[in-house]
């Protein structure tokens, strides 16, 4: 309850009652005000709590702070004083007081601003250049300052392990010190590998000789001479050099718009050589253990599409992560490369769960026929991309990450198959994270593996063998030389298998010299460790009996060999009597059965039951393979006369109600394993994308058109509605948008008119009799229109057929909106008549009803776009459709001074 205020005997008011709190802050904090809920006045009462409430005074006893405004929560509270104590007849009043809020805000701003403007002013007179470009350049108008590139710690302890050679240990420090130059690699598995190859010698290559930025001559990229076929490149260019010449920005946007396409990929050197060491083949089932953000998994791609004659190789990727987030920059780096044989989980590499699969009927573990394990680590080999190592490296991160490196090792050979290889690789320098780790791993396998020699398999690449003999330092710069000198307050830091073993024959005979290690100053690249596992046998733990176990009968002539399958990969063999045969074999089949057979002949690969694995991030939809009878597939059959060999049963959707919008399509081996594993694994992506339905197309026999993503899959098995091109109607197609059939030649608008309406391939074949013209087969998804003709094929390949064929399709970034167009092929008059029929397409398009519906129903890009920026000069920044995680990889790509692999 409030009082009213009272008068003395003097005739004053005083606030000596209760009264509305204005303030609820603790008394100890600071005094309390209130109000007044007669008169309306501030009340303060002392801290504490004690003695009356006095009114709160109207100026300061300080001038200087009797010029300060009110604060702005002050006033708000004498507004809403003001409005409790006159009611709602004083609304008037009220209003005029919500002015004087916005009023002190305002004074408010304009004082910060004024103190601002001064503390500026008293830095110029003190000589700090307040604008930035002064002393105090440690501040946040000068920027960062630079980081020193120095570390003593670091120097103390490498130097005292002796992995560098005498006498070079001062070009060691001064290659960690320079920026590291940029690397790309062309894919090897396209079929226009050596087209790009050619472009980039022959074109942009040649532009850059004598080229000359700022007084400096431009270095010419160089191959990377281990590497094959001239596939890999490096520069020294960085993103600041590129866009100070016309040329060299020309040159950027030719790498950006091709690693968008897959045909090129920005990768570090160094992280070439793991997928290189593996010695993939096509019929591989492969595993890389951690895999984002996909670099390496794309090489491993590459490798199992050597022959692009084989639309389904009998091999395939799994690439695993244990970030969630970083899966989906996985699948990024993947889509590019269109492989139906990869498949990206999310789990923890240290514990991924062993895989089944159906082979005639009995359910077998997976094993991989080639690992790559690149763990996590401190990385110090990448110092001269991450500047912040320098300030950030202590030895305590080689110590707490080594436990987890031998996990995922050791998980790792679990799941390899006897005569396996494994590729163990780190970016790190320190023989904790590496030797420590393969001589522990080699030592518990008692013979099961053994260290592979490589040393000719890359002729070119200059490395240092691994060394028998190490110490361990603590970042105190405590030194240890065995594990019986560390005191028992220190042994949950270090542990035994960090040091190399004592006895000298067992360490000769791990061979730790086949080790490789790549040093910075050797070939101009970051430092790296590669070492190569064979499995010549099955590791000794999986021998022993298991407490858990799963009995898989395997009919070996009479006698019935039970497979232990054991939870952590291993398959142990046990004889039985054939009394038991039959028993066992019913048991066997029902706890390997039970709780997915429905889900298996529902062809549905949903994830894993929440109650049996914790999930993070996004909830995928589930895998639902088409059924052998389903109706769907019989029109898509006819339409497009699909030969008998064409696998339906490994098309997929992702949804299990309503219409189906798109077709998956995945390798025989992935829907195997989709089948059988949907319970164990968490699977963010897998197939490619090769039909998409078309509400339109209904009307001439099917609902689904082709999609550009799995063309090149698609097309051995596709024996009607394909088109042979010429070059020119190629261009036609890429640069304009619905051109009428009278634009193409005489031959293709025959062959068009003979066709039906709707989804169409178009295939361009390449003449060896002139060698000038392209060289590689084109194979573009296409829709035939009523009148005309168009393509349907995202921005950035159309730029790169057009880049191929001959055509500039490069657009330079000016200030002014207006920009030259100009070709390589043709003159002026070519390209004003090119205008001309590409106004009289605009003035068309109403007429052309089916080819604008059907605008709206694709995925791709339209071809508009491309053609109202410029006739033959299309090139622009990539408006990507992708997740913003996705995009944030596409900046990276981008950015030619920091690589990320």
């Amino acid at each position: 309850m409030a009082l009213k205020c009272h008068t003395d005997a003097r005739k004053t008011p005083s606030h000596e009652y209760n009264v509305e709190s204005l303030c609820w802050r603790a008394r100890w904090r600071r005094p309390i005000e209130q109000l007044c809920s007669c008169c309306g006045r501030v009340l303060r009462q002392p801290k504490g709590g004690g003695g009356a409430f006095h009114a709160v005074q109207s100026a300061s006893k300080d001038p200087a702070q009797a010029q300060r405004p009110a604060s702005l929560g002050t006033a708000r509270r004498v507004t809403r004083g003001v409005t409790a104590a006159l009611g709602a007849r004083a609304k008037s009043v009220a209003g005029a007081a919500a002015g004087f809020v916005r009023l002190v805000g305002a004074m408010g701003r304009r004082q910060r601003n004024r103190q601002r403007q001064q503390q500026q002013q008293q830095r110029r007179e003190r000589g700090g250049g307040g604008d930035g470009s002064g002393g105090d350049q440690a501040g946040w108008e000068g920027g960062y300052p630079e980081i020193v590139k120095e570390n003593a710690l670091f120097e103390r302890y490498y130097r005292e392990l002796r992995i560098v050679p005498e006498g070079e240990w001062e070009p060691f420090m001064a290659a960690l010190r320079e920026p590291l130059p940029a690397t790309l690699r062309i894919t090897g598995y396209k079929s226009h590998a050596k087209e790009i190859l050619h472009c980039l010698k022959n074109k942009y290559f040649k532009e850059l000789q004598d080229l000359v930025v700022d007084g400096q001559k431009i270095e010419m990229p160089q191959p990377l001479t281990w590497y094959p076929e001239e596939l890999a490149w490096h520069t020294n260019l960085s993103r600041k050099i590129l866009r100070k010449s016309p040329q060299l920005e020309k040159f950027h946007q030719f790498l950006v718009s091709e690693t968008e396409c897959g045909n090129i990929s920005r990768q570090e050197a160094v992280s070439m050589i793991p997928p290189l060491l593996l010695n993939v083949n096509p019929h591989h089932k492969i595993l890389d253990m951690c895999a984002a953000p996909g670099s390496k998994t794309a090489q491993l791609i590459e490798m199992l599409h050597a022959d692009m004659n084989v639309p389904f190789p009998e091999g395939f990727v799994i690439a695993n992560d244990v970030d969630n987030k970083r899966c989906y920059l996985l699948v990024h780096q993947a889509k590019r490369l269109s492989s139906p044989c990869i498949m990206v989980v999310n789990h923890d590499a240290s514990s991924i769960p062993t895989l089944q699969i159906d082979i005639k009927g009995r359910k077998e573990a997976l094993f991989y026929d080639r690992i790559l394990c690149d763990v996590p680590c401190s990385g110090d080999g990448t110092m001269r991309k991450n500047i912040d190592v320098w300030k950030k490296w202590t030895t305590q991160n080689s110590l707490q990450l080594h436990g987890l490196q031998l996990r995922i090792a050791t998980r790792g050979v679990e799941q390899l198959a006897e005569g396996g290889r494994m590729v163990y690789s780190t970016c790190s320098l320190n023989p904790v994270e590496n030797e420590a780790v393969i001589a522990s791993l080699l030592e518990k396998s008692e013979g099961a593996l053994e260290l592979a020699d490589v040393s000719s398999e890359l002729p070119g690449l200059k490395w240092m063998p691994g060394i028998k003999q190490w110490k361990v330092m603590l970042k105190d710069g405590q030194w240890f030389e065995s594990w019986k000198d560390v005191p028992a307050n220190r042994q949950t830091q270090i542990r035994p298998t960090m040091f190399p073993i004592e006895d000298e024959e067992k360490l000769k005979a791990l061979n730790l010299e086949r080790c490789l290690r790549i040093l910075p100053h050797h070939q101009n690249t970051g430092g790296f460790f590669v070492a190569v596992l064979i499995k010549k046998s099955p590791m000794p733990w999986n021998k022993r009996q298991p407490k858990l176990q799963r009995k898989l009968p395997q009919r070996t002539g009479e006698i019935s060999v039970t497979a232990t399958a054991i939870d952590d990969g291993s398959v142990e063999s046990v004889e039985e009597s054939p009394a038991t045969k039959d028993e066992e074999t019913k048991e066997t089949q029902h706890l390997l059965n039970v709780g997915c057979e429905q889900s298996k002949k529902e062809g549905v690969c949903g994830p894993p039951p929440s109650k049996k694995m914790k999930l993070f991030g996004f909830k995928e939809d589930p895998f639902v393979f088409l059924s052998e009878d389903d109706p769907l597939f019989l029109p898509i059959e006819k339409f497009y006369a699909l030969d008998p060999s064409f696998p339906k049963m490994n098309l997929l959707t992702r949804t299990q109600e309503g219409k189906k919008r798109q077709l998956y399509m995945v390798s025989k081996e992935l829907r195997n394993v989709l089948l059988n594993n949907s319970e164990r694994m968490k699977v963010i992506n897998t197939g490619i994308k090769v039909w998409s339905r078309n509400s339109d197309g209904e009307q001439f026999g099917c609902a689904f058109r082709l999609a550009q993503e799995g063309i090149y899959t698609l097309y051995p098995f596709i024996n009607a509605r394909i088109i042979n091109v010429c070059i020119e109607d190629v261009k036609v197609l890429l640069t304009q948008e619905n051109p009428f059939l009278s634009k193409f030649s005489s031959e293709t608008h025959k062959r068009v008119k003979e066709l039906a309406m709707g989804s169409i391939v178009l295939k361009y074949e390449p003449d060896p009799s002139i060698p000038d013209t392209l060289q590689c087969p084109i194979v573009l998804c296409g829709w035939h229109g009523k009148t005309s003709l168009r393509a349907f094929v995202p921005k950035n390949e159309r730029l790169h057929y057009l880049r191929m064929m001959g055509v500039e399709v490069f657009k330079a970034k000016r200030k002014e909106e207006d920009f030259d167009s100009k070709m390589e092929e043709g003159d002026q008059d070519n390209t004003k008549q090119m205008e001309e029929e590409m106004d009289m397409e605009h003035r068309a398009e109403d007429h052309n009803e089916l080819a604008t519906t059907m605008e709206a129903e694709v995925d791709e890009e339209p071809i508009h776009e491309l053609v109202k920026s410029s006739v033959l000069e299309p090139e622009t920044t990539m408006e990507s459709s992708r997740p913003s995680s996705e995009n944030a990889e596409n900046r990276d790509i981008t950015d030619l001074s920091s690589v990320k692999d």
